[in-house]
């Protein structure tokens, strides 16, 4: 059975103890938000039978030499628990963790305007340098290839991954995802689960080969469905509760798609392409000409600045096929889906979603898990629910999303990224939208 990797925990635990023994010295009391930490830590070791003991509200006494701080974090036990973190920690050039800690209003910003137009306020940037830490991604439906899993089933618990998954879903999903057939494979309902049980299964391989890449992950994110499994390795969502909530995502999705004649296309455009004018157009046309009650053409996916996924009713589609030269659009590639997703035409599909999430445990995450629907992080269980199901007929701004986490001055580091799970398409959105960014990529061979 997946479990949410040990080193976040270990990290948070180290976090909250130098947090609470920095502001108990400075005369703070922020207390509160030192237990809502500590209440996430205690959430994942009850879900997930950690052998981390349970941690006290301790505070610390300034009085104490510092002797007792000699062996320091760094070689505490690794079972250790928050407390005996918290009696072991060093406070000396500890970085404000608050904005009401930092003497200069607007920190680095020379105003507010400056602020409030830089996409890094979204994002979690600890104070430390950036190429020490790193970021991990998770595809989403249409990365999956015949064969995927194979070079995975040699690391711990994958296995158990995979016969887990199969007993929700009541068939055999690692021979789905090893022998196909490629039909089978690419439908909704086969393959969204199978990418989440295979990326999730490629963190294992990461744990092993690169222990170092997930104790100082600082942020995911997934592209469509891959956000479930961004939600699981941050511990907001429990393993088996993802592949029965996207079970019911998949196959809600599917019916949507088969009630009406719809499908997604890739458009590459020229910098002076009017895209909102061409879905508005075809709209129009479909309505006006074709005599269609209601139509839908919308943005669904948005990439890199000169290349988007549109979708909508198939004569729509085929309307801006023809006319793209007029709209600025150098090509189109129809994707090899049956559905508008990301679309109004997938509203039906958001009530089973709905229903599901009712029924599942979602945590504050341990590590910050970015939006499809926002670009944002997530601030709060509640937030993750609502937005997922908004998810169904919102579009994926992943282009947003990769602004928010690289967008970073001139001369500053960048994380390492590791895309986990089939496929490199997410590396080549991000060589697009950031070059220097994509220097220090790597993908996980599934």
């Amino acid at each position: 059975m997946y479990k949410v990797p040990t080193q976040i925990v270990q990290r948070l635990c180290r976090t909250t103890a130098k947090r609470q023994t920095t502001f108990t010295q400075c005369g703070c009391t922020r207390l509160g938000t030192i237990s809502l930490l500590q209440s996430n830590v205690q959430d994942y070791r009850t879900a997930n039978n950690c052998s981390f003991s349970s941690t006290a509200r301790t505070h610390a006494d300034p009085s104490k030499s510092n002797a007792t701080n000699a062996q320091g974090l760094n070689e505490s036990s690794p079972d250790a628990s928050a407390e005996e973190l918290l009696r072991g920690s060093q406070v000396h050039d500890i970085d404000p963790e608050f904005p009401s800690d930092v003497t200069e209003k607007w920190g680095k910003y020379k105003n507010y305007n400056d602020w409030a137009r830089s996409q890094t306020r979204h994002a979690f940037r600890p104070r430390i340098d950036p190429k020490h830490m790193s970021i991990i991604i998770f595809p989403g439906q249409g990365a999956q290839f015949v064969g995927m899993a194979s070079k995975l089933l040699d690391y711990p618990n994958v296995g158990e991954m995979f016969k887990v998954a199969s007993e929700v879903l009541q068939y055999d999903l690692l021979d789905v995802c090893l022998n196909g057939p490629k039909e089978k494979l690419d439908k909704t309902i086969y393959c969204q689960p199978a990418i989440l049980v295979t990326s999730l299964a490629a963190v294992e391989k990461l744990k092993d080969e690169k222990p170092w890449a997930i104790e100082n992950c600082s942020s995911t994110a997934g592209f469509s469905s891959g956000e479930f499994a961004s939600l699981v390795f941050s511990g907001a969502l429990s393993f088996e509760d993802a592949v029965r909530v996207l079970k019911t995502r998949a196959q809600a999705m599917q019916e949507a798609s088969e009630a009406t004649s719809s499908g997604m296309m890739v458009v590459f455009l020229h910098p002076s392409a009017k895209l909102n004018f061409a879905c508005h157009t075809a709209r129009q046309y479909c309505i006006k000409r074709l005599g269609m009650e209601k139509a839908v053409c919308a943005i669904a996916n948005y990439l890199y600045p000169e290349c988007k996924v549109i979708a909508g009713n198939t004569e729509a589609l085929e309307f801006i096929e023809k006319n793209a030269k007029d709209f600025g659009i150098s090509r189109v590639k129809w994707l090899p889906v049956s559905g508008a997703f990301h679309t109004p035409l997938m509203q039906s599909a958001k009530k089973p979603l709905e229903e599901a999430l009712k029924h599942v445990d979602i945590r504050h995450p341990i590590i910050s898990v970015h939006s499809n629907v926002t670009s944002h992080r997530y601030n709060k269980p509640a937030t993750i629910a609502k937005l997922l199901v908004e998810q169904v007929t919102s579009p994926v701004k992943w282009e947003q999303t990769l602004h928010v986490l690289y967008a970073r001055p001139q001369g500053e580091n960048f994380p390492s990224t590791y895309e986990m799970g089939p496929g490199t398409q997410l590396g080549s959105l991000l060589r697009k939208t950031n070059e220097k960014a994509h220097a220090h990529y790597s993908n996980i061979t599934v």
